[in-house]
């Protein structure tokens, strides 16, 4: 059931900071606005459902890019533009895993990208497990000519990532003939989780890579475990192909007063390829565009420019977040406030900053406007990989939108990353917050300290 605000639900000034009288209303608009109704959650179906997958340097991404700037455009923005970068393309091909012995069976796995293929006719090894790298470290007598699988536990995903990043070059460094990581995330259904890897330097052989589930990493165990061999047979057809052209998209409300001073907000508009990228990240995508299409349909205009960026290649590249800093390099300084959705909007849902004491202090204030959202306490660390290399440049506050972590790892870079999963509530709870929020960032007499 989707929230119900009218304007009345928002707190009165009464014990609140009176320099927020002047934004109340429209606060309280664009609340109710983005909460009547599901319009958010059925543009998220829209462009999961049409376009799917959008790995960098997809038919499908180009595809997602070209309705984005025309649905911008319907929706009245202004500047609507693509911005070119370059960006690699990985291209996954077919893939298998079977145990061999003992019983032949299939193992679900997905490869991670960046890997080298197999040989045509694969690899078959026995596989070697191990718990972390300290314990392969200590077998490294026994990796030579295996199939290393990392069966690590999740803790999160800061730390646990560093295997499916670093896990094929950690087992080459011991001989291994190819690695495999336990998923990334806390136990779904049987659902590998793909992600990006690197090799680093030339200095150590590139072997295959690739992810399965936790419930195979950890069969895998209890047999290595009771002295069976466990012989594997990967194939995989993975490469990389040259670089291609794709594009960040931009649209923005102009400011009325202060034009030239922004407040940007934006996701990634690729994903991995195995589900659709609902949560990771079509949803950050529309969330933070509601902000700009909300105020147009409620007239509103702030005095500074709101900028809307849908990044190109934030999975494995990274390349639309540096392009828009190089290509925007000059007015970095006079970005105001950056805010990232890229977490999911899995309730309970939370918004975080960065920046200066005084900074907070104000945004602190603005939160009280979203008492009736419950997302009034703005925790730490805001940012993201996209915004971050522009914030960087110009010293600029950042934030970030962020779901729940369990509920948003369980399903990230597999093929459960479907829109299905996402409450059209929580959609509209997070486009009303973000919208509100920089509305009174973009609107408010003073630029956000810095």
């Amino acid at each position: 059931m989707l929230l119900s605000l009218a304007c009345a639900a928002l707190p009165s000034a009464q014990g609140r900071p009176a320099w927020l009288d002047p934004f109340r209303a429209n606060a309280a608009k664009i609340i109710s606005t983005a909460t009547a109704d599901q319009f958010a959650w059925d543009r998220v179906a829209e462009l999961t459902d049409t376009y799917g997958q959008r790995i960098s340097g997809s038919d499908n991404l180009g595809r997602a890019i070209a309705w984005a700037v025309d649905t911008m455009k319907a929706d009245g923005l202004e500047n609507v533009r693509t911005e070119r970068v370059m960006v690699p393309k990985w291209v996954r091909g077919a893939e298998s895993l079977e145990i061999t012995n003992p019983p032949h069976h299939i193992v679900p796995l997905l490869g991670l990208g960046g890997s080298i293929a197999t040989p045509p006719a694969g690899i078959e090894a026995e596989v070697l497990v191990v718990a972390n790298s300290e314990e392969l470290t200590r077998r490294s007598a026994e990796a030579k000519g295996k199939i290393v699988l990392f069966n690590v536990p999740y803790t999160n995903y800061g730390e646990t990532v560093a295997y499916r990043s670093g896990g094929a070059r950690m087992a080459a460094q011991h001989g291994a003939v190819a690695a495999l990581v336990r998923s990334v995330g806390p136990v779904g259904l049987r659902t590998p989780h793909t992600g990006g890897m690197n090799y680093g330097d030339d200095t150590v052989a590139k072997i295959p890579t690739a992810a399965i589930a936790v419930e195979d990493a950890l069969r895998i165990q209890r047999l290595t475990g009771r002295g069976i061999k466990v012989r594997l047979r990967l194939k995989m057809e993975a490469h990389f192909e040259p670089d291609v052209e794709s594009f960040n998209v931009v649209g923005e409300i102009r400011g009325s007063e202060k034009p030239d001073e922004i407040v940007l907000v934006g996701c990634h508009f690729d994903s991995w390829d195995p589900g659709t990228g609902a949560s990771d990240d079509g949803v950050g995508c529309i969330v933070t565009w509601e902000a700009a299409r909300l105020m147009k349909k409620l007239n509103i205009r702030p005095k500074r420019t709101l900028r809307v960026v849908l990044f190109t290649n934030e999975e494995n590249g990274l390349r639309g977040g540096n392009g828009y800093r190089d290509q925007h390099a000059a007015e970095a300084a006079n970005h105001i406030l950056a805010l990232e959705s890229d977490s999911g909007v899995f309730a309970p849902s939370r918004l975080a900053f960065s920046g200066s004491a005084a900074a907070r202090a104000m945004v602190a204030d603005i939160a009280t406007l979203l008492a009736p959202l419950g997302l009034q306490d703005i925790g730490p660390g805001g940012g993201g990989a996209d915004i971050g290399p522009i914030a960087t440049l110009g010293k600029v506050p950042m934030m970030a939108y962020s779901g729940d972590d369990t509920k948003y790892f369980t399903i990230h870079h597999t093929p459960a990353d479907t829109v299905d999963r996402i409450a059209p509530a929580e959609v509209s709870k997070a486009a009303a917050a973000i919208a509100a929020m920089v509305y009174v960032v973009a609107d408010m007499p003073q630029a956000l300290p810095k």
